[in-house]
């Protein structure tokens, strides 16, 4: 029974995180799949969106060799089971590359939603190299200098925490920047404003995936070192990036049909979903569709609905990419 116990929370724990991966996987090619058809950025977000891609392929690929040798390559040897493949390692690497491009993309949205503020974007920054540095060192170690699950333990578990509170911490904070930048940003007027909110619960929602995913894997380490537990969760890290990146790219389709019912009404101001800086953005074309409000008509609606007519032509414009 112990035995038993022993391989369902390690190996059975690392096969269940190889099936997760494996099914986000899938919703990120889909999503990479609607993204290329519907959407028209310049090449640079063009080909963040195809490196993170390729980094899952790669990553998806590493995880199942590591599982194919315990389970197929290494079958009855338990010996064997101790000791760390390379593809272990290796996919750990994968995994930051993901979360070092998500990352910064999102350090990109935030510096310009903020009108190019260094003071809150190089925090940010700073906690997304910092990752990205502990895990080239984890790699870097685990690869030359682990052999066995008790040398992971004993040398890299201080390391693979310090991995996962920087990643729980940078996109909290990404989050909150993103959100807080975002409600400021409201115009009072509610349509504009609905649009505003379904990006700010989006910023939430999707940080918060990531977050409590690092969480999830530090804190296995912490209560059950002695399982694979951790592990599981640490393959779907790069997963939910990338599902993540996507979807927000994504949603701005859905944005658009919105403006776009709106403008029926009059298309006189315009809410971008483009970049914020008056010039356009190497990750945003020119020709992004923009949310057409009438500011005018919303005025009457929601303040005077008897009004037929008011004296102020209001404008606004907004970055919500």
């Amino acid at each position: 029974m112990g035995q038993a116990a022993t391989i369902h929370n390690t190996m059975g724990a690392m096969f269940v995180g190889v099936l997760m991966a494996a099914i986000l996987y899938g919703a990120a090619l889909i999503q990479s799949w609607y993204y290329y058809l519907n959407q028209n950025d310049r090449w640079p977000l063009r080909f963040v969106v195809g490196s993170v891609i390729v980094f899952d392929t790669i990553h998806q690929a590493l995880i199942a060799h590591t599982i194919y040798t315990y389970v197929i390559t290494n079958f009855g040897d338990a010996a064997e089971l101790g000791n760390v493949v390379w593809s272990l390692m290796a996919e750990v690497l994968i995994n930051g590359l993901s979360a070092l491009f998500v990352q910064s993309f999102l350090a990109w949205r935030v510096w310009q939603l903020s009108n190019r503020n260094y003071w809150i974007t190089i925090p940010a920054l700073l906690l997304v190299t910092a990752e990205f540095v502990c895990v080239f060192i984890f790699t870097i170690i685990g690869l030359t200098r682990i052999n066995t699950y008790a040398d992971l333990a004993a040398q890299l578990t201080g390391l693979s925490i310090t991995v996962n509170v920087l990643a729980a911490v940078g996109d909290t904070y990404l989050a909150l920047l993103l959100t807080l930048l975002l409600n400021s940003s409201r115009t009072g007027f509610r349509r504009s404003d609905s649009i505003i909110k379904k990006l700010i619960i989006f910023s939430v929602n999707t940080g918060a995936l990531t977050s409590l995913c690092a969480i999830a894997s530090m804190l296995s380490i912490l209560l059950a070192p002695e399982t694979f537990i951790y592990i599981s969760f640490f393959f779907c890290m790069g997963r939910l990036y990338a599902n993540s990146l996507l979807a927000t790219l994504n949603i701005r389709t859905i944005l658009r049909k919105e403006g776009a019912n709106t403008a029926q009404t009059s298309g006189e101001t315009s809410i971008p979903l483009g970049s914020y800086h008056p010039t356009a953005s190497v990750f945003n074309p020119p020709s992004a569709i923009s949310v057409k409000i009438d500011t005018r008509r919303e005025y009457m609606t929601d303040s005077d609905p008897e009004q037929k007519q008011h004296p102020d032509d209001f404008r606004s414009q907004m970055d919500l990419s």
